[in-house]
């Protein structure tokens, strides 16, 4: 068993941000008392900062111990629902919604399980559930079934449990890329320990006699004033229709790309990143409202401007931008014989294989010596696979591009690079 301390890392992951649990926010769990181990300190703070609580429960946790006949299951499921309810009291959580879903407990189907969150999920600002790695296969089932059902604008957040005793940190499937750790103070930590010792079927010896499932080299993992939790990342692009509603409501300007210090300044440092004055073919993909767009014009004999959103090409062309509908990687959006392409704010979005085709489609549109330009918002968008900087470092360790400018600050990422 991996002891505590060989899971101490200099530096530690970055920490936990709470705001990202003030709105409404579902926790899955598995068996009662996975989310007291995984992140009973994370949920009793995320409640006193004014996240507003759901918990679903998919199995009862009945097979804990395997040669329990009927009777004997039914009593343990029984038992393990009272030590959850008395669990939550003392995390202060006793009036959070319970959703217990009574799935048999280690054999959950992931397929079901999707099923039967997606309503209790719909409309959720963030999930927590246990990582699809951990190595309990209840626990994987859970995370994927999750990750399945969650609303597109909802963050995904991942949390272990049997990962701490089982697994050893230098595994290459710990997504330490993703990790954010939450420091207990002193409230949580007391209200944690008094959570876990209300759990006895799990902490004390079985009904027959058995060593217990959680002893107290497994509780010590769940004791050291630290909860880390993996952000979740979609494994989907972010769908069209969620563009087509964000331009369509409101203004039609949802990142408020006219008016916000934030744009006006990303389009000033971009504009002035370019290395060469004037362009002969430039393309402006995912264009947007085309706020960039006349500016980039100004700088180009020739601009191809593009978004996959209709309602996106609608609200460009309001502005007077001749944009076309297009979706990446297609030509449609980046021509052949480019020598400038600018694409922002839209690659952070592409799953795995959309981004690694229309990195290709920019090494075969963009000539050699023309440039790339890429800018991204450093943080992580829940509708997006990945942030900034996983996102720039693909087009970065691409040998066809080599890096001429690099800007980084707390708001984002630019790069340009030469096509070699």
């Amino acid at each position: 068993m991996t002891p505590p301390q060989a899971w101490l890392r200099d530096p530690p992951p970055p920490p936990f941000d709470l705001t990202a649990l003030t709105g409404r926010v579902v926790v899955v769990a598995a068996h009662p008392d996975d989310e007291t181990l995984g992140v009973g300190g994370l949920m009793h703070a995320a409640h006193r900062a004014g996240g507003r609580l759901e918990l679903v429960v998919a199995t009862d946790g009945e097979a804990a111990f395997p040669g329990l006949d009927g009777p004997g299951r039914a009593a343990l499921a029984a038992a393990r629902r009272r030590e959850l309810d008395d669990a939550l009291d003392e995390l202060g959580l006793g009036e959070v919604a319970v959703h217990r879903l009574g799935m048999p407990d280690s054999a959950l189907d992931a397929d079901e399980l999707a099923a039967a969150l997606e309503p209790l999920l719909r409309g959720a600002d963030a999930v927590l559930a246990p990582w699809t790695g951990d190595p309990h296969p209840d626990h994987a089932a859970a995370g994927h079934a999750a990750a399945a059902a969650a609303p597109v604008t909802a963050t995904g957040w991942a949390y272990p449990i049997w990962t701490w005793a089982w697994l050893r940190p230098d595994d290459p499937a710990v997504p330490w890329r993703h990790a954010r750790t939450h420091r207990l103070d002193d409230d949580s930590r007391a209200a944690k320990r008094r959570a876990l010792a209300r759990f006895p079927s799990q902490t004390g010896p079985g009904p027959g006699g058995e060593p217990p499932i959680v002893g107290p080299e497994v509780l010590a993992h769940f004791d050291t004033g630290a909860e880390t939790v993996f952000r979740a990342p979609r494994a989907a692009s972010a769908p069209r229709e969620r563009f087509d509603e964000l331009y369509t409501g409101g203004d039609g300007d949802p990142w408020d790309t006219r008016t916000s210090w934030y744009e006006r300044r990303k389009r000033a440092v971009l504009l002035a990143c370019l290395p060469r004055e004037r362009y002969r073919h430039g393309a402006e993909p995912a264009c947007g409202t085309g706020a960039l767009t006349p500016a980039l014009a100004a700088r180009c004999d020739r601009l191809d401007v593009s978004d996959f959103s209709e309602a996106a090409v609608a609200a460009a062309r309001a502005a007077g931008v001749a944009a076309v509908r297009a979706a990446l990687p297609d030509a449609a959006a980046l021509p052949g014989g480019l020598d400038l392409a600018v694409v922002s704010e839209v690659l952070y979005y592409l799953d795995d294989a959309t981004l690694v085709a229309t990195v290709d489609r920019l090494a075969e549109a963009v000539d050699p010596g023309g440039d790339v330009v890429v800018a991204h918002w450093r943080g992580w968008p829940a509708d997006a696979p990945r942030d900034a900087g996983a996102t720039h470092r693909v087009l970065l360790e691409d040998p066809r591009f080599t890096p001429l400018v690099s800007h980084v600050d707390e708001g984002f990422l630019l790069h340009v690079l030469r096509r070699a």
